[in-house]
């Protein structure tokens, strides 16, 4: 079911035909949020076809704001855990990631009292993006990325969480 947001923004959920879209936006985002920032050796395991081959096993878990029929951004929930959210250069500052922000938060709300996201170290712009959205610096710990031969190499983040579900999603955190 689609849901209106601001802008013309329209929330659904991602389907098999939007994974082209995700991947390229995965993509653009995940160099302009990483790059510079994360160990040289996960570089090796960041290409644009790594990121597309890892889109369809996300699908069932990824909602998506599109604007006149394209896809403009993406969230994954994987259990408590906002595992990923972009939104494609054209529609920064549209409103979208707040909406994309705030479904996340939605779904995570369902099950699970507090969600999560991890943000790499050095990644000032997110870091205020998700203050402003209410979430608060859990701090600092190594996130295990994955590797396209199956492993993990350790990313240094902070861990940024938010009470989103029951009773306690009005108390702010502390």
């Amino acid at each position: 079911m689609s849901r209106p947001g601001p802008g013309g923004l329209l929330l659904r959920p991602a389907a098999a035909a939007d994974a082209d879209e995700i991947a390229a936006i995965w993509w653009e985002g995940w160099g302009e949020a990483h790059e510079g920032r994360v160990p040289e050796a996960l570089l090796a395991h960041r290409s644009a076809a790594d990121l597309r081959g890892r889109v369809p096993e996300l699908i069932a878990q990824t909602t998506v704001a599109t604007a006149g029929g394209a896809v403009a951004g993406f969230t994954t929930v994987l259990g408590d855990e906002v595992d990923q959210i972009y939104v494609r250069r054209p529609f920064r500052g549209s409103g979208a990631g707040g909406l994309l922000l705030g479904a996340a938060e939605e779904q995570v709300g369902r099950r699970h009292d507090r969600a999560w996201l991890a943000v790499v170290a050095g990644n000032e712009p997110a870091r205020r993006f998700y203050e402003r959205h209410g979430w608060r610096d859990g701090g600092g710990f190594d996130f295990s990325a994955w590797t396209t031969g199956g492993g993990t190499i350790a990313v240094p983040c902070r861990r940024y969480e938010k009470l989103v579900g029951g009773q306690g999603a009005s108390r702010p955190t502390s």
